[in-house]
């Protein structure tokens, strides 16, 4: 399969272009601001699962209407710690930021904020929530659902979604430490990016229509759990958190995000922040999470690796080679950018 042409683009001219696509499409400025920014985020970070392979699908589901670009959005207090967020079915982008604002709220006078986010769009990568609580100094963990695509361990046809989970700390020198994953081998937006770049995927990663492993990304009928059983179990309990405790559809009732545009998605989302101040020294606790960073760093690495990184950190090394050489976009993706058409 041959390799699609990368163009390489200045983070500043990438957002730029994502803004004026999703505000060309009609989603109001304010919602394509937030997204433009987790576009960014992503591929600034070598996520291009959930980057620009993403902008066409976006454009065509607000034009179809399958987004809601006049939501009433309301956050209600349920309790001293807890509280829900109504997206009403507008970009999840916007919506998980607000909700995250409100839980670490709640955090900040109760020691831990937990927000359920109701009736939202695809949200993009995470991990840019739980990174923006740890920014504030809190401790966070974000899980979300999506639609089925993932085969059960043990079974052979799609239930759970690829249900990803994030979590981030602050540390005492230093960006705040930050894990972002799927439940499955890769993301749904991982086979996209193979596509868009005309490359093969691993085996492991996905099975075809006949439940067999298959290398051609265009074949893919659906993905598999991370470490089998394990992934399985994490993927469940991310649609119990996200989904069922919220009173939104789950497992294999989850809207599908490619099938009818028209539709709103009802997704959920979950928000549990954590206030160290409330469970020991704060100080304390900072200084411990760098220590942990330093002697993770100290290691020798084994053979055919230069360094041990702490979970999620080369990411962000990702992201210093790309300001210098600017961000990889295939050359159909960049071309669709930079055009007129909407979708």
């Amino acid at each position: 399969m041959d390799e699609e042409a990368l163009i390489y683009v200045d983070r500043l001219q990438l957002r730029q272009l994502f803004l004026k696509k999703l505000t060309r499409a009609g989603l109001p400025e304010i919602y394509a601001e937030k997204t433009a920014d987790l576009m960014i985020f992503a591929d600034e970070r070598g996520i291009h699962s959930h980057g620009s392979v993403r902008m066409q699908y976006y454009a065509e589901r607000i034009i179809k209407q399958g987004i809601n670009i006049e939501p009433k959005l309301k956050f209600t207090k349920t309790g001293p710690s807890a509280g829900t967020y109504f997206g009403d079915n507008t970009v999840g982008h916007y919506v998980a930021f607000e909700a995250m604002k409100e839980a670490i709220e709640l955090a900040k006078t109760s020691g831990i904020g937990m927000v359920g986010v109701k009736e939202i769009g695809h949200s993009g990568a995470i991990g840019y929530f739980a990174q923006q609580a740890a920014y504030e100094g809190m401790v966070a963990l974000t899980v979300c659902q999506s639609d089925p695509m993932v085969v059960p361990f043990g079974g052979t046809e799609p239930y759970f979604g690829t249900n990803p989970i994030a979590f981030a700390s602050p540390q005492q020198v230093g960006e705040p430490i930050l894990f972002d994953m799927a439940t499955t081998v890769q993301a749904w937006g991982k086979i996209l990016d193979a596509r868009s770049k005309h490359k093969s995927i691993p085996e492991h990663w996905a099975v075809d229509k006949h439940g067999k492993p298959t290398k051609d990304p265009y074949q893919v009928s659906a993905l598999l759990p991370v470490a089998g059983a394990k992934g399985y179990g994490l993927m469940m309990m991310i649609d119990v958190l996200a989904g069922g405790l919220l009173g939104l559809p789950f497992g294999k009732h989850v809207s599908s995000m490619y099938e009818d545009l028209s539709e709103y998605r009802r997704l959920g989302q979950f928000h549990i922040v954590i206030n160290p101040a409330f469970f020991g020294d704060r100080q304390l606790f900072l200084q411990q999470v760098s220590e942990m960073v330093k002697e993770l760093h100290d290691i020798s690495p084994a053979k055919g690796f230069d360094q041990v990184y702490y979970p999620g950190e080369i990411q962000e090394k990702v992201k210093q080679r790309y300001a210098e050489s600017g961000i990889p976009i295939a050359q159909s993706i960049y071309d669709y950018l930079i055009s007129d058409a909407i979708y």
